[in-house]
């Protein structure tokens, strides 16, 4: 989805006040989950960072570190710069000028919701810098991220952390939040090639057979009661009849891997809209396990080809945390 940015102050709206330094810690999230397509969004411990820093100026300086350092723009036309700045434009006050340092952990274009945790950072960092009372809520925040992603699976679950079901109702983003069972370990396995969510998207039917609706139905309610509740039941639970299967031809190698790992038994799924695979470990013995079976499959991390990475489930969200100056 394409989001036109305002590219002008109105002349007579006041300015933010300069002076304010304040950072956005938001997590990685991992949609879908399996049969959760479009719906379900899980937040997990991986973060990206940025530090919003407002000048007398009317420029605009992004230091980018990390994920995406070297091709990322350094301007206003970053993303979330250019959020920070939609966000008080869309409140009548004019952004002005600012310094942005954004240090990324989370990979890019791999289905671990960089593109969400950007937005999301943008939006809470403008929100932050607008006065108290042209401030969005809780509902209005996510509604705003919801609406610049084009979907709320994964900015639900980074603002809120834990587990995510979200949907849409006459135009108006929700979202409740779930906990997680304490026992659940996500292990990822992140190939080092990249795929676009609208690439992914673009090999889905526009009709899919009764049946598998209706198993989908059902394997996303038993999903629910899986991560909640009962994680005995992840491996049944994340069985997909939507939309994995479609998008396999876009990443062969990470199907396969998710076939050898749900037939020796794990919980494995496309994290988003892929490449990632997502294991849900119940309990530490089981991710240890993961780990061992990616580290024999894949080679190692040595081999450069993917990188695996133990993760927690983030129970927190996006916070922000203002700056003394």
């Amino acid at each position: 989805m394409q989001v036109e940015f305002q590219h002008a102050d109105t002349p007579s709206a006041s300015r933010v006040a300069a002076g304010q330094d304040l950072s956005v810690r938001v997590p990685a999230t991992s949609a879908n989950l399996g049969p959760g397509f479009d719906s379900l969004g899980l937040a997990v411990t991986l973060y990206d960072t940025v530090r919003v820093r407002t000048t007398d100026s009317d420029g605009i300086r992004v230091r980018v570190s990390g994920e995406g350092e070297a091709v990322l723009p350094t301007d206003g036309t970053h993303l979330v710069a250019r959020t920070i700045v939609d966000t008080i434009r869309s409140a009548g006050y004019a952004a002005g000028g600012f310094e942005l340092e954004c240090e990324n952990v989370i990979p890019h274009g791999r289905g671990l919701g960089s593109s969400a945790s950007a937005i999301v950072s943008g939006v809470l960092a403008g929100n932050a810098l607008l006065p108290a009372s042209a401030r969005l809520d809780a509902a209005g925040l996510l509604h705003a991220c919801s609406a610049l992603e084009g979907h709320p699976d994964n900015v639900a679950p980074a603002l809120a952390g834990a587990l995510a079901v979200s949907w849409e109702e006459d135009g108006v983003f929700r979202s409740v939040r779930a906990d997680v069972h304490p026992d659940i370990i996500p292990v990822a396995a992140v190939p080092a090639t990249e795929l676009s969510t609208e690439s992914a998207r673009g090999l889905l039917p526009a009709m899919v057979p009764h049946r598998d609706a209706a198993a989908n139905s059902g394997r996303a309610a038993l999903l629910m009661q899986a991560l909640t509740a009962d994680p005995s039941l992840l491996r049944e639970g994340t069985e997909d009849f939507l939309h994995q299967g479609y998008r396999a031809p876009a990443m062969a190698p990470s199907a396969e891997l998710i076939a050898s790992l749900r037939t020796a038994g794990f919980a494995a799924v496309v994290s988003g809209a892929g490449p990632t695979v997502m294991v849900l470990a119940s309990g530490t013995e089981q991710a240890d396990a993961a780990e061992a079976f990616l580290a024999a499959r894949l080679g190692g991390e040595s081999s450069g080809n993917w990188r695996v990475l133990r993760l927690g489930v983030d129970r927190d969200g996006a916070r922000v945390v203002l700056h003394q100056r």
